[in-house]
């Protein structure tokens, strides 16, 4: 035993994948670490390899993968990757998400449809995840569907304090998009200062996705500017007709406020000609240029993510990051 080094000196190791290297840096930059040295490509047939460039064994490994476009290939990356952590003796290995992909297919809607939410949990834990962290679910109960802790973070201070800035001496209102996103929408309020709250009543189609008719906007609006908040905006339909109803029923103007910015087809056009006077996002998404636009302000989630990374490495309580402001 005597020419045996024993050592209790945890070693945080940050890992990312291909999807989001700039805001894998960031995280690992204010950490005061750098990213562990990766090889990671893929075969003629599209198969990806991964390969660590250093030893792993006995970390506190966080590995760190956005689930953008194309979804597949990024979450099948962050498998593989949490794999190789796996079998090179990684101590823990916490998977951080910051948009958890297919988390939209939560509930089975209709008969015959797949709980794809809870199949990517699944996934994580057969690869080998001891713990999840991620930034705004679309759905609360999916912190249940992974068998182990889930660290559920918040982007709202980040975008409310924001708002509250930039806009906080004017007449302002939240609005939820739809019903089901009140409680979120008591949050914002509660964090502006307790300023009235509206919500979109609307029907969506089951048949067809992204898609919704008729919008009737409860509550008043009137002389107010809207802050419109959602946790994701992919084709930006549901929010610029929210927008428009907003306007129509004499809102002083609208501010879309949502952490996830997907942005997918015709997302950017609609957003760009739609009444919004701005478009606040995170980068919990990675953005090309052809995503950014004029009224886009896009704000970092770094800091959040690597507070929290800290909090799990250190012990200490990632709640407390939001204790008050719930």
């Amino acid at each position: 035993m005597s020419g045996m080094k024993r050592t209790t000196e945890k070693n945080l190791m940050v890992f990312s994948g291909r999807a989001h290297l700039d805001l894998a840096e960031e995280v690992a930059q204010q950490l005061g670490t750098g990213l562990v040295p990766t090889a990671a490509y893929e075969f003629a047939n599209s198969e990806i390899y991964v390969r660590y460039e250093e030893s792993v064994r006995g970390s506190d490994a966080f590995v760190i993968q956005c689930h953008t476009a194309p979804v597949n290939e990024w979450i099948m990356e962050h498998l593989i990757m949490v794999d190789a952590l796996k079998r090179a003796s990684a101590k823990r290995i916490t998977v951080v998400m910051p948009f958890y992909g297919y988390a939209r297919q939560d509930k089975k809607h209709r008969g015959r449809e797949p709980i794809s939410a809870r199949l990517m949990a699944d996934l994580f834990k057969t690869a080998g995840a001891d713990r999840l962290i991620s930034v705004d679910l679309h759905a609360d109960q999916i912190q249940g569907f992974f068998d182990g802790p889930v660290d559920h973070l918040m982007a709202l201070p980040i975008l409310a304090d924001y708002v509250k800035e930039k806009y906080g001496d004017q007449q302002l209102a939240v609005v939820s998009p739809d019903a089901g996103r009140i409680k979120v929408a008591e949050r914002w309020s509660a964090r502006l200062g307790g300023v009235p709250l509206a919500f979109i009543h609307k029907s969506r189609r089951t048949d067809r996705p992204n898609e919704t008719v008729a919008n009737r906007v409860v509550g008043d609006v009137q002389g107010r500017i809207c802050v419109l908040v959602d946790d994701m905006i992919d084709t930006a339909g549901t929010i610029t007709k929210a927008t428009e109803a907003l306007m129509a029923d004499g809102a002083a103007g609208v501010i879309i406020a949502a952490t996830h910015p997907i942005l997918s087809g015709p997302a950017v056009d609609r957003l760009k000609n739609s009444s919004a006077t701005e478009v606040v996002v995170t980068n919990t998404l990675p953005l090309s240029d052809e995503q950014r636009f004029d009224k886009l302000t896009c704000l970092s989630i770094a800091p959040l993510i690597s507070r929290a990374i800290k909090e799990v490495f250190e012990d200490g309580s990632v709640t407390s990051m939001f204790d008050g402001n719930a």
